[in-house]
């Protein structure tokens, strides 16, 4: 899947930037961060990455400039040091991450957190800073005072006020939003027309990973569609120990979640399955697992002439830098769209990196549309 792009690209010295801000400096934060620095350093390897240079940028272009959390271990600290600051749990996979310069800010709580999470073992426990929150006009205020271009979200599944209050900070400070959460901002049209009247595009919602559960799901049921097996009905059961499995232990914040990857599979279904016949979602917290996640996946159906079949898989992966590769992908995407002058929801980009897009589009179909959007995008130096 990786190619190199063409066009006229000079030195990084030469390149402009992409200033990203961040809210919820969790493990798929700390997997980032360590990613870009990672390339940066001259990792050439490209793991992970749909391109190495996609319209005109690269991983090194990359830059932290703002960073929001509401945990004492993180806020106050240089976001090099706060994303291995625990509740953090994810693999280091690189040991050099310089200090950005760029000192975490405390966030607007809301429902960012559920209660449970304050009342664990110390290495997992979500320790509240007691600094005062922040109101819209001081995040607007420091957005524009950072020169961000954009705002990614990763706050906690079930986030729905807090989302939605930074997504408003977006709006308003004129910078794209890339939401990787699960909370329906880039697919609710009342949302998405806000986007499109501001001139500020949106990616999104809820990222999909490079190799996780949803695609190989997504992927696994469109290949039956296309060979002619009828799936009569499926389950996808994932068990995980960080802190977003730990959150998700709250069944009231997963409605929003269990919707997102249950449509992301029904989408490509040949036929909609049934609500009895699918099961989709996150299913328990087993603390040792840490950031490992384990999907176990069934498919039961019918061959020629009737004759059934079934189809069971386990995967096990490092859940955080699984979706890495995906973020520096789509913040270069938004990074295009501003360049373009594009408002509202990216479409090309919100289906192929999303599980919730505006429009659900096949893989191989979003990957087409996606690599056009790139290819008509002149590269910029």
């Amino acid at each position: 899947m990786l190619t190199k792009t063409s066009g006229p690209i000079d030195s990084p010295e030469t390149r402009r930037p992409i200033n990203i801000a961040l809210v919820g400096i969790g493990n798929c934060v700390s997997s980032l961060v360590q990613g870009l620095s990672h390339y940066r350093e001259g990792a050439n390897d490209h793991i992970g990455l749909m391109h190495w240079e996609l319209g005109g940028y690269r991983p090194g272009d990359i830059r932290v400039v703002a960073a929001w959390d509401v945990d004492r271990r993180k806020v106050g600290r240089d976001v090099a040091e706060a994303i291995f600051a625990r509740p953090n749990c994810t693999a280091t996979f690189c040991d050099t991450v310089p200090p950005t310069g760029v000192e975490v800010r405390m966030g607007r709580l809301l429902d960012g957190y559920a209660e449970h999470m304050a009342d664990q073992p110390d290495d997992r426990t979500f320790l509240i800073a007691d600094s005062p929150e922040p109101d819209k006009a001081e995040i607007v205020a420091a957005l524009r005072a950072s020169g961000a271009d954009m705002l990614l979200n990763y706050l906690p599944v079930g986030s729905q006020k807090a989302t939605e209050f930074y997504a408003e900070c977006a709006l308003e400070a004129g910078v794209a939003f890339v939401n990787n959460i699960p909370v329906f901002i880039a697919s609710d049209e009342g949302w998405a027309k806000r986007f499109r009247a501001a001139g500020v595009p949106i990616i999104g919602d809820d990222i999909k990973a490079q190799l996780g559960a949803t695609i190989v799901h997504r992927v696994l049921t469109d290949l039956f569609a296309k060979r002619g097996v009828k799936l009569d009905r499926t389950y996808q059961l994932n068990t995980g120990g960080n802190t977003d499995f730990l959150n998700m232990a709250n069944r009231t914040r997963l409605a929003s979640k269990k919707i997102s990857k249950t449509e992301a599979v029904q989408s490509v279904a040949e036929r909609r399955l049934a609500d009895e016949n699918i099961h989709v979602g996150p299913s328990d917290y087993v603390a040792w697992q840490k950031d490992n996640k384990v999907c176990f996946l069934r498919m039961e159906g019918q061959l020629f002439g009737g004759v059934p079949m079934n189809l069971e898989l386990r995967l096990s992966v490092e859940d955080s830098p699984n979706s890495a590769g995906v973020a520096i992908d789509m913040i270069r995407c938004a990074r295009i769209a501003l360049d373009r002058g594009l408002s509202g929801p990216i479409e090309p980009a919100s289906a192929y990196f999303c599980k919730h897009p505006p429009r659900q589009m096949t893989d191989d179909l979003a990957h087409e549309a996606l690599e056009a959007f790139i290819a008509a995008v002149p590269a910029t130096a």
